[in-house]
């Protein structure tokens, strides 16, 4: 289980990202997982040894600081059916004038420092960045991410497609808003980026990462212009891939879809070790840019 050319440094392998996501997504509970990965690494000092490069580490969130000066970040609310929605939201500190918006929608581990970090990039960007938190509805983001996961779980469709479509109305309707915006969405986030562009026609642009698909027959209804970002071993998300773009490609929708070679489901979270690749990140983060600039122009 070790790299010999880094002897302390353990090697994740696929069947261990496997099981991981098994554990994040199915989900499993904790116990049966570390039973499991105990039983893959051959020790318990081994699977404590692989454990935290599969865990997010948030202590290595801050690409760019919550304290930047070139920024004005702040935590606050909108109101859909009678409950707060807490989010956070980043835009530049001195530059005048109105400008696009963007909502970033978190995995499904709710609003963490990672996910504040990529709005602080968007904001960096030139957007007015918007990051709520779908489990304002269950008391707000827990620190413990398991408890995040299952609450995730519990979340109605009609719930998650309440708060998207409320956190577009706040960001359109936002003072600094010049009233055009998209969203870009990661993992479980990835899937309500899908389902905000079927369900809201004045979305200017969906960025989708590793994100689940929305049905085959509600494609049609999607105005927004779309980018997909897929990665090569993610055979749970890009099983529908495929049926996807052929759908977009027959509706005649405005759509660019990329898959990253050699890389995981989670490819851009620069705070796990064992799923973060730092080339097709970079490279997905410029295609993002770019698209949406020329989207919301």
């Amino acid at each position: 289980m070790h790299d010999p050319s880094t002897p302390d440094k353990p090697v994740i392998s696929p069947a261990l990202i496997a099981l991981y996501d098994t554990y994040t997504h199915a989900p499993l509970p904790r116990r049966v997982f570390m039973k499991r990965l105990t039983a893959v690494t051959g020790s318990t000092a081994a699977a404590a040894a692989v454990l935290p490069l599969l865990e997010n580490n948030y202590a290595q969130a801050a690409v760019v600081p919550a304290a930047d000066p070139r920024l004005s970040v702040q935590r606050t609310q909108f109101v859909v059916n009678d409950l707060p929605v807490a989010g956070y939201l980043a835009q530049p500190a001195d530059a005048p004038g109105k400008r696009p918006g963007v909502i970033v929608i978190h995995e499904n581990r709710g609003l963490n420092p990672h996910i504040e970090d990529i709005t602080r990039r968007l904001a960096l960007a030139g957007f007015l960045a918007f990051a709520p938190d779908y489990l304002s509805v269950a008391g707000g983001t827990p620190a413990d991410e398991d408890k995040a996961r299952e609450q995730i779980a519990k979340l109605g469709q009609e719930q998650v497609r309440a708060i998207s479509l409320g956190a577009l109305a706040f960001l359109q309707a936002h003072a600094a808003s010049n009233g055009k915006c998209a969203c870009v969405g990661f993992c479980w986030g990835g899937g309500v980026a899908n389902q905000l562009a079927v369900g809201a026609p004045t979305l200017a642009a969906a960025v989708v990462f590793y994100g689940m698909q929305p049905a085959v027959a509600d494609v049609g209804k999607i105005q927004a212009a779309v980018q997909l970002h897929y990665a090569e071993f993610d055979d749970r998300i890009n099983a529908g891939a495929d049926a996807y773009e052929a759908a977009l490609k027959a509706a005649g929708k405005r759509y660019a879809l990329y898959r990253y070679p050699g890389v995981n489901h989670a490819f851009n979270n620069d705070t796990n070790a064992a799923r973060y690749n730092a080339e097709a990140a970079a490279l997905a983060w410029e295609r993002t840019l770019a698209f949406l600039k020329e989207a919301l122009a």
